[in-house]
């Protein structure tokens, strides 16, 4: 039995040590997955379980000025990681570019940026959160609840193992991303009356779809280059920016294209209805015509 348990011991320390980055394994939410697990889990049963059922006869919470707060946080900080990400990819490789482990202060310059993300990536667990407090259902879509639990995921495992290098790439253009996006959210928490100026929202998602496009297409660049960058990290890389793009691809379909469809039949329903109407009425006038000339010419 002790020999069992020395050897989980092994395995653990061999997983979640040796193979980590000591720069950044003592880092808070860093060392142990169990504690991302925890909250993840925490996030799950109250986004699809607890809270749906502690809203369900409450009125929706307004949180006006807290989303203010919220999405102008997010904005700041996005804006601050694509920052760091230009002045730490002038000295990149945009084909190929390997993890520096050294202690130099530009490594660690890269490493704070990855891990800076990684905790991002956990306060954006209160996006859907608060679209739970505020009874907006039909936003907690499969698409969103997926891409929030499995972003922590892979910014954890970034952070951990492979701070810096190729894979930085992909965060840097979704922070860029996420500027636009919770731009968008901080501009609508003002209320309906800016709801003219947000015209430009669809686009959001199409900008989404292209990144997913460009993180495709910088990641297989891995395939047939060396420069010491984990060719295996493409295993999670690619199949992940193929399915996000298929589901943001759906979710537009769905949330656009058919709206904009059923809006084109809804209007040619009614010029069918106004011409049908004519119709009548202009019957009914050369009917009103007919009699008359009748009744004159008794």
């Amino acid at each position: 039995m002790a020999a069992v348990n020395a050897t989980q011991v092994d395995y653990w320390n061999f997983l979640f040590t040796d193979l980590a980055d000591p720069r950044t394994n003592d880092w808070f939410l860093i060392k142990s997955p169990l504690p991302l697990l925890g909250i993840l889990a925490f996030y799950l049963f109250f986004v699809l379980s607890w809270g749906p059922k502690f809203m369900k006869d409450r009125k929706p919470f307004k949180l006006e000025r807290t989303l203010l707060v919220y999405n102008f946080f997010q904005v700041a900080l996005s804006v601050w990681m694509v920052y760091e990400g230009v002045i730490i990819w002038q000295y990149y490789s945009w084909r190929c570019q390997p993890v520096d482990w050294s202690r130099t202060p530009k490594a660690y310059r890269e490493a704070r940026v990855v891990y800076v993300y990684y905790l991002a990536k956990i306060t954006e667990l209160l996006d859907t959160i608060f679209f739970v407090l505020r009874k907006n259902d039909r936003q907690v879509t499969f698409l969103h609840v997926y891409h929030h639990t499995v972003m922590p995921m892979i910014s954890w495992g970034t952070s951990k193992y492979y701070p810096g290098g190729h894979g930085t790439f992909i965060g840097w253009i979704n922070s860029f991303v996420h500027i636009i996006m919770y731009s968008y959210y901080f501009l609508s928490a003002f209320g309906p009356q800016m709801q003219k100026y947000l015209w430009w929202k669809k686009y959001i998602t199409n900008l989404q779809m292209i990144q997913f496009c460009c993180a495709f297409i910088h990641q297989t660049q891995l395939l047939y280059t060396d420069c010491g960058y984990p060719r295996w990290s493409v295993c999670f890389t690619l199949p992940n920016a193929v399915f996000f793009y298929f589901l943001f691809n759906d979710f537009y379909q769905k949330s656009y294209k058919k709206k904009q469809a059923a809006a084109k039949a809804k209007a040619l329903s009614a010029d069918n209805n106004n011409e049908s109407c004519a119709k009548d009425l202009n019957k009914a006038v050369e009917q009103l015509q007919d009699q008359k000339q009748k009744q004159k010419a008794l």
